[in-house]
């Protein structure tokens, strides 16, 4: 049996759909989910469903029962009161029922910098909740992606009407990136395939080379009209977060995330490529997926 967290979600979906279409024997799918107004039709048909959130140890014990695999995602909360309480408050309920209900294997969405991050807002802690996880002792990939290329949806209708992408990293610097696609891919085929044992990470990076500025003249030739970079500070990133409604939490440690970002480097040019597990490269997915979202 897999038990899917946030299937309704960027990548969480995108997993089930993957498991949905394998042709092979899952051994079972549940799912569990706040709305289940928001599953597919295919979805509702085919899935097991426990109503609530995973952060809730009533609900993901119920999911988890008789469960051997688990996909595992912390959701991004910009409600959140504090950014390390948040990510506490997902994995101590798993790390409880891996002790319990002999779940043998959790692919999680995690991060690059492990060993380099410091001081690194939603990224220290998120790679501070696979420590978490694997010390339980059970068999865990952590899907480690830098930035994701979807990052860019958010900034459509800027890109589309003033031709801007504002940036708070370094636009002269290589920015690695991912497509969720990519990590959906990955952790359908951990979790079909569970022959794996141990801990380990597994590097999602796509396979170029591209700064921000070299990411805008992509934009530029895909949509046919000039794209520019912005170059925004974290300060500057913080208060915007504050204006759309994040906690100053929450704002204060993507704004960490930036200068970590930006002064230890950890999703720059030293992060080697990996196409063989992350294909996807950006002016594809920007003629697949932004350009349609700009255009439609």
């Amino acid at each position: 049996m897999i038990v899917v967290t946030t299937p309704t979600g960027q990548i969480g979906s995108q997993v089930l759909d993957r498991l949905l279409d394998a042709p092979e024997d899952t051994g079972g799918i549940r799912v569990i989910v706040r709305d289940s107004a928001r599953l597919s039709a295919r979805a509702r048909d085919r899935v097991e469903v426990v109503q609530g959130s995973h952060a809730d140890p009533a609900a993901l014990k119920e999911a988890c029962a008789g469960a051997d695999r688990v996909f595992w995602l912390v959701p991004p909360t910009p409600g959140a009161d504090t950014v390390e309480g948040h990510f506490r408050a997902f994995t101590e309920p798993l790390c409880e029922v891996i002790g319990q209900q002999g779940v043998e294997r959790v692919v999680g969405v995690s991060t690059l910098g492990r060993g380099v991050a410091k001081n690194a807002g939603q990224i220290s802690a998120s790679l501070a909740a696979d420590d978490a996880i694997a010390a339980t002792g059970v068999h865990y990939r952590a899907l480690c992606a830098p930035f994701l290329m979807e990052n860019l949806l958010h900034q459509a209708q800027s890109i589309r009407d003033a031709g801007v992408l504002r940036v708070a990293l370094a636009p002269d610097r290589v920015l690695r990136t991912c497509a969720t696609r990519d990590i959906a891919a990955e952790a359908a085929r951990l979790l079909l395939a569970p022959d794996w044992t141990g801990r380990r990470d597994v590097p999602l990076a796509g396979p170029d080379d591209l700064t921000p500025e070299g990411m805008a003249g992509i934009l530029s030739e895909v949509l046919g009209r000039p794209v520019r970079v912005e170059r925004t500070s974290s300060a500057e990133h913080r208060e915007t977060l504050r204006r759309f409604g994040a906690t100053e939490a929450w704002a204060r440690g993507l704004a960490d995330m930036v200068d970590a970002l930006n002064e230890q480097g950890f999703y720059g040019a030293d992060a080697p490529t990996t196409p063989e597990s992350a294909p996807t490269g950006f002016r594809e997915w920007c003629e697949e997926v932004f350009g349609p979202v700009v255009r439609g």
